[in-house]
């Protein structure tokens, strides 16, 4: 008896040893499939750094694991694909990885958690459906001690998922997501019915749920859920008419993985209905084929539960043959078992996608550093950019002013000889006691001081103020020359003189000069002309005299008054040049002698057309 304890002990350590090789064996050889190319089409994705295909195949082998049962590492790999989706902003696949997060959790019995990640993915989620499924799932976790609240939840999601699967503007590939959630919404129910002691209610509900399924895996379980649900009310032949019907399929199908649970489910039935022969016989039927198979999991599940009935019935013969027979296929089942390679496979690959996972964060490390720096350099050119263009503006500012303060000095460079020569007309009238010309001569002359003086500072005044001042200044000169010439003033009709500028006192000198030395030496009385054209987008002003002219003026002239007449010229040419670099215009000036036998001097200034300065 003593020996035969310690071989029973041995063989379940065996047995243990056996199980902790197969642990993480999976379901079936497509399922097998499925996770290897999931694996493979992640590890090309990572490689090639398509971030939004890495996030899908995330979501994929999420799935794959979902499916297995290993609910910790679906939630891992779903977590991986919500965060490529959410730095993708991608709001869809955010809220349906969001609501498969939930789920697993869910399943997980992790309430707390499902409950914000439905919350989450009903926040996120861009149509009325989908917030409302995903509230009705957190209020329905939240109720968990009320399942009157919960079935109506439920309900209410049964309802909305329903109308939406008969939706014709649904897609077919949508349409089956649409069925999977109303399936999974008839078993909550039938949870919830059980939870209320509903037998009939919750085979009602998982029997609806069977109409929305077409995965087969799935269908199976739920078929199962109803057989348990008659195993648990002692209505055992029910039970056994759907285990049968499934394994018949199964057997059908060659779909050995569910055969040999449906066995272990027969003889879970046949045990309860105290029926331990066909319990047994089943039993060792699933142990058979899980043997040949090199389902090693499977061994191990069958033989547990061969090994505690007979422990429990004494049957110490009939555990050492099983023994033996164990120890004998033990190396077959091993090295025939390909799902142990496999989860061999998928470790190696597993480690694999976090090396890449790795390289890859230590490659967006390396990206983001030099990205750093790059905005660092470029942030610094910037601001250097900016440094020097605020030097250039202020050079150029400082240019700019300079010209205007030539510009101004060049202007009041013409006042101290055009005061210097009204003075002395003031004390030639004096002299000759004609007080009252004197008289009218100085209101006359502090009136047109006093308007020069006014638009001093400015570089252009409107036309009519230029008029108003040079028809001032030539009334002044024709007062003290009025034997020497008579002049007129000629504006075209087609300027406005109160909206056009021109440049300000750039036209009295040559006033000056024509009158001072060119009409002032004439035998007889001369005459002057100022005109003002418009000629399409310039002002064309005309000086025109028929004094002396050019060359006889020069002739008559004594060195100071050449020098002084070549600095008023000087004075024009400077003028004018500053005034085009600083407004970034064209004004041209001509000065011309007419030809004999016709004296006088001619006087051409072209400035554009200005309505605003």
């Amino acid at each position: 008896m003593r020996n035969n304890k310690i071989i029973y002990i041995t063989f379940i350590m065996l047995i243990l040893s056996l199980a902790t090789m197969a642990q993480d064996t999976i379901k079936n050889k497509k399922m097998n499939v499925s996770l290897s190319k999931s694996v493979e089409k992640l590890e090309r994705s990572i490689d090639a750094n398509d971030e939004y295909k890495t996030a899908k195949n995330y979501e994929d082998l999420a799935l794959v694991y979902q499916k297995r049962g290993e609910l910790a590492k679906a939630e891992a790999f779903y977590k991986k694909a919500l965060d490529g989706f959410s730095k993708l902003k991608k709001v869809d696949d955010k809220m349906r990885v969001t609501r498969s997060i939930a789920q697993v959790q869910e399943k997980q019995n992790k309430t707390i958690p499902a409950i914000q990640n439905y919350n989450n993915a009903g926040r996120i989620a861009n149509d009325e459906t989908s917030q409302q499924l995903n509230y009705n799932d957190a209020n329905r976790l939240r109720n968990q001690s009320n399942p009157r609240a919960q079935s109506d939840y439920i309900n209410s999601n049964i309802q909305i998922l329903e109308e939406k699967s008969k939706d014709k503007f649904v897609k077919e590939s949508n349409k089956e997501d649409v069925n999977e959630e109303v399936a999974k919404a008839y078993v909550q129910k039938a949870e919830v019915n059980l939870s209320n002691a509903e037998a009939e209610e919750a085979i009602e509900s998982y029997t609806t749920a069977l109409d929305y399924i077409e995965d087969k895996p799935e269908a199976i379980k739920i078929k199962n859920k109803i057989a348990a649900v008659y195993s648990n009310e002692n209505q055992f032949d029910k039970a056994l008419e759907i285990n049968l019907k499934v394994l018949e399929e199964a057997k059908r199908n060659n779909d050995f993985e569910t055969e040999i649970k449906q066995l272990q489910l027969l003889a879970d039935i046949y045990f309860k209905a105290k029926n331990p022969d066909e319990a047994i016989t089943s039993l060792k039927e699933s142990y058979a084929l899980a043997s040949e198979k090199g389902n090693s999991k499977e061994v191990k599940n069958s033989l547990k539960l061969l090994l505690e009935y007979y422990k429990l019935n004494g049957k110490d013969k009939e555990s050492l043959l099983l023994y033996d027979d164990f120890l004998t296929h033990f190396d077959k089942i091993i090295a025939s078992d390909s799902s142990l390679i496999d989860d061999k496979v998928f470790q190696i690959s597993e480690k694999k996608i976090l090396q890449l996972e790795k390289e890859k964060a230590l490659k967006d490390e390396l990206i983001s550093k030099k990205n750093t720096f790059n905005y660092f350099l470029i942030g610094s050119l910037a601001l250097l950019f900016i440094f020097l263009a605020l030097i250039v503006k202020a050079l150029y500012s400082i240019k700019t002013k300079n010209k205007k303060i030539a510009l101004q000095s060049l202007r009041r460079e013409m006042n101290p000889h055009f005061i210097f020569n009204s003075l002395n007309s003031v004390n030639q009238f004096i002299s000759e006691n004609k007080e009252l010309e004197a008289n009218k001569y100085l209101t006359s002359y502090s009136n047109l001081m006093r308007n020069m003086m006014e638009n001093s500072n400015k570089d252009f005044i409107s036309l009519s103020n230029e008029i108003e001042q040079l028809k001032k200044y030539l009334d002044l000169e024709h007062l003290r020359f009025q034997d020497k010439f008579e002049f007129q003033v000629i504006v075209d009709e087609n300027l406005d003189s109160e909206t056009v500028f021109i440049p300000n006192m750039i036209l009295q000198p040559h006033l000056e000069n024509a009158i001072w030395h060119g009409l002032r030496y004439k035998e007889g009385k001369g005459y002057l002309v100022l005109k003002f054209e418009l000629k399409q987008k310039d002002v064309l002003i005309t000086i025109d005299d028929d004094g002396i002219g050019l060359t006889q003026s020069k002739n008559l002239k004594t060195a100071n008054q050449k020098v002084h007449q070549s600095r008023g010229m000087t004075n024009t040419l400077e003028r004018i040049k500053l005034l085009n670099e600083l407004y970034k215009m064209q004004v041209t000036f001509k000065i011309t002698e007419k030809e004999k036998p016709r004296t006088g001097t001619t006087v051409q200034l072209v400035v554009p057309l200005l309505d605003k300065i």
